[in-house]
């Protein structure tokens, strides 16, 4: 057992899917279950991926209490669980966007936010709630840790041995790192999958368009069946290196335009061509 109690705010997908891999793997003898509706509390009970619901006095005598929110509402929620937090409780967050997060923890938990690790699970679907945790999400599946300098040692090393009891290959990341990576790698794709159903779906004949869409659009498109709300938070909260990656999509836009427009088969074929290999290389490592 690596922790008496842990409690989770948001049992959802990614919250429930924790609790549950370290209840299985004897890594946590109770769970306590944060979160506004008391009737999906109820159905993370039901599933046992809680013990028991709890307010946040009660959440805050945890041994670590993991944030699994939209990013949005981090400050909030951490301002609701400071007051109560017992010594040496480790608060970590499983958020998308690293920044904000960590300028909320420092307003939010002044001196103790040497006991708090940021942290972003690269894994999930377009699923949500408490019905559509699993034990095995993380399994196999990268976990990025962003500490700061004065993040305490076994606080991190706490944090990591969870994710890692989880199943999850760890990985550490400077926190402006993480957030222009994974606004090319994740955020801009679910924004480009949004912006094409949405145009689609404002057009007067758009349900012709969405009778003959098959497994392309299906596949290209699956992301935008997510969470409105949380991508809404995370588009906003990492700005900055989100619009840098739209405009960097916009300009490769162009250079399909700019290629069909002038009938240039060549340069279309290179950069086809070029991304077929590029995705190859990619999915040859995610197989080793």
């Amino acid at each position: 057992m690596i922790i008496e109690k842990l409690a989770v705010v948001g049992v959802g997908l990614i919250g429930g899917s924790f609790a549950l891999a370290l209840k299985q793997a004897g890594a946590v003898r109770e769970v306590l279950g944060v979160g506004r509706s008391p009737a999906r509390l109820a159905v993370a009970r039901e599933l046992g991926l809680i013990d028991r619901a709890v307010d946040w006095a009660e959440a805050g005598q945890a041994d670590c209490i993991l944030l699994a929110l939209p990013v949005g509402e981090t400050e909030a929620v951490l301002n609701s669980l400071a007051p109560h937090l017992k010594p040496g409780a480790i608060v970590t967050d499983a958020g998308s966007t690293k920044r904000n997060v960590v300028e909320a923890a420092r307003a939010a938990l002044g001196a103790r936010c040497a006991d708090f690790v940021p942290g972003h699970p690269v894994a999930g679907s377009e699923q949500c709630g408490p019905a559509a945790a699993r034990a095995d999400l993380f399994r196999g599946k990268r976990v990025v840790l962003t500490p700061q300098t004065d993040t305490r040692a076994d606080t991190l090393a706490t944090v990591r041995l969870l994710w890692e009891t989880a199943g999850a290959q760890v990985e550490l990341l400077d926190v402006a790192q993480h957030d222009r990576v994974f606004a090319a790698v994740s955020h801009l794709p679910h924004l480009a999958a949004y912006a094409l159903v949405d145009d689609l779906a404002q057009r007067p004949d758009c349900d012709t368009f969405f009778r003959f869409a098959a497994s392309g659009f299906r596949d290209f498109t699956r992301i935008a069946g997510s969470s409105p709300e949380m991508w809404r938070d995370i588009a906003l909260a990492n700005r900055e290196a989100v619009l840098a990656e739209l405009d960097a999509y916009l300009a490769a836009l162009q250079g399909l335009r700019n290629a069909v427009a002038a009938d240039d088969a060549g340069a279309l074929l290179d950069i086809f061509s070029r991304a077929r290999a590029a995705r190859e290389r990619w999915m040859k490592q995610q197989d080793s």
